[in-house]
């Protein structure tokens, strides 16, 4: 379990970490990272495959209509999300886009009730309507929507919904949504070379041509280590190791990229925040209830 929870825990930092990485490409516009994205992480994956010798599931699959059309569509909410991520970043919304990972656990929730019919508890209805009027409050605070954490978290929360139920595991899955997306990525990035507008080509820097590159294996990498984690840990202890990653970022556009956090905003945070404390505590509360008593010795 120790183990479990390092993997975990190290994919979650790596991910609270990511804007930094897309910072660092601020100069590459959001379109031109994600499509080198999609072809470098492809390239990264087929090598881990060949060296597993992990290919004999793809042909099966190309034989399966629908989990195609499953994975199609879970690739391009996933492409979405991605998109949104590195728009926000790279336009000074970090904060927001952190906010919209917080919000992911309760989205998840909404979902299952939504879609896969599940009953909720009166506890996390409860979670849900104070997470509710802390995004109201936000909304009204800032005139708008908080579009860019909404996106996020619906984008992300069907994606994993369509995921939960996936006929593949965490590196097969990855690896045939980026190769169902490497025609569009990969026909982009002609295109941009052919109009002289490919920015891996075109900077000077070849730090740029690195950090690109390297989209492949910090993309893949923290994937690979949450699900070796999820694997050797309780769902509840993955549950709170999952807020390490936004309260990263929340804390990067706070002291590193210096982002506006005024009372009001933070008045909105500190609700939904506690939407999720209650939402975790009605979950361990509930499993005790139900956990069978242990016989006494004797």
């Amino acid at each position: 379990m120790n183990r479990g929870i390092a993997y975990a825990a190290l994919a979650f930092l790596m991910w609270g970490l990511f804007p930094l990485y897309f910072k660092a490409l601020a100069e590459v516009p959001p379109t031109q990272i994600l499509a080198h994205r999609m072809v470098w992480s492809l390239l990264f994956l087929c090598g881990v495959l060949t060296v597993r010798r992990q290919w004999q599931w793809l042909p099966a699959v190309l034989r399966r209509p629908r989990v195609v059309a499953t994975f199609t569509l879970s690739a391009l909410l996933l492409s979405a999300n991605w998109f949104i991520y590195i728009w926000a970043v790279n336009n000074g919304h970090v904060i927001d886009a952190s906010l919209g990972y917080f919000i992911n656990p309760l989205v998840n929730v909404l979902l299952g009730l939504l879609v896969l019919k599940e009953r909720l508890r009166p506890g996390q209805w409860a979670a849900v309507g104070v997470a509710a009027l802390g995004v109201l409050w936000l909304t009204w605070q800032a005139g708008q929507l908080p579009w860019i954490a909404l996106l996020l978290a619906g984008s992300f929360g069907a994606y994993g919904l369509l995921r939960k139920t996936a006929a593949l595991a965490a590196l097969e899955g990855l690896s045939f949504e980026t190769l169902l997306l490497f025609p569009l990525a990969g026909a982009y990035v002609v295109w941009l070379t052919l109009q002289g507008e490919n920015a891996f080509l075109n900077t000077g820097s070849d730090t740029t041509r690195w950090l690109l590159v390297a989209a492949g294996p910090i993309t893949a990498i923290p994937l690979l280590l949450f699900a070796a984690g999820a694997r050797r840990i309780p769902l509840s202890v993955l549950g709170m190791l999952q807020y390490i990653g936004p309260t990263i970022q929340m804390l990067l556009g706070l002291t590193v990229f210096h982002e506006t956090f005024t009372t009001a905003r933070l008045a909105g945070f500190i609700v939904i925040w506690s939407a999720l404390a209650l939402y975790m505590l009605e979950g361990v509360w509930t499993s005790r209830r139900s956990a069978p008593a242990t016989a006494p010795a004797g």
